[in-house]
C-alpha cells in the first residue's frame, strides 16, 4: 500500500513540474485576454470586454525572439525579468506603454496598456503552441 502511496506522488509531481515548464519562457504561448478594464484618471474603472476595448482575440508570445506577435503587428519586448513565479513583460506600442504578467504555474496573465488618458486591464491566460 505504502508504495502505491509513493508511486503516486511521484507521478504527479513529474506531472506538475513538466506543466510549470510550460510558463518558464522555454516554450512559444498563445495567450487570450477574457476579461477588460477601462480606467481613466478621476473615475472608476469600467467592466469591458477585451474586444470593446480593441485587444486581439490571440497574441502569441515569443520568448526566443523576445517579440509578441498580434494579428496585425509584431511588438518587441523591451524588458523581460523572470522571478521565482513570474515572469514581466514591457514593452511600448502606438503610444503606449504595456506590461505583461504571466504566472510561471498556471499561466494566467494581466496586462495593462496606458497612456496618459487612462488605462486598460486585462486578464486572461496563455497554452503553449
Amino acid at each position: 500500500m505504502n508504495i502505491r502511496v509513493w508511486a503516486a506522488t511521484l507521478l504527479c509531481s513529474v506531472g506538475f513540474s513538466a506543466q510549470a515548464g510550460d510558463f518558464d519562457g522555454s516554450r512559444l504561448l498563445i495567450c487570450a485576454p477574457v476579461e477588460a478594464k477601462s480606467c481613466s484618471p478621476g473615475e472608476a474603472c469600467s467592466n469591458s470586454t477585451p474586444s470593446a476595448v480593441g485587444a486581439p482575440a490571440f497574441v502569441r508570445i515569443d520568448f526566443e525572439k523576445q517579440v509578441v506577435i498580434g494579428p496585425q503587428r509584431t511588438t518587441p519586448i523591451r524588458v523581460m525579468e523572470k522571478g521565482e513565479t513570474q515572469i514581466l513583460l514591457m514593452g511600448t506600442e502606438l503610444g503606449f506603454g504595456w506590461t505583461l504578467v504571466l504566472d510561471q504555474d498556471s499561466g494566467e496573465l494581466s496586462a495593462t496598456l496606458s497612456d496618459r488618458d487612462g488605462a486598460v486591464v486585462l486578464f486572461g491566460s496563455c497554452t503553449p503552441l
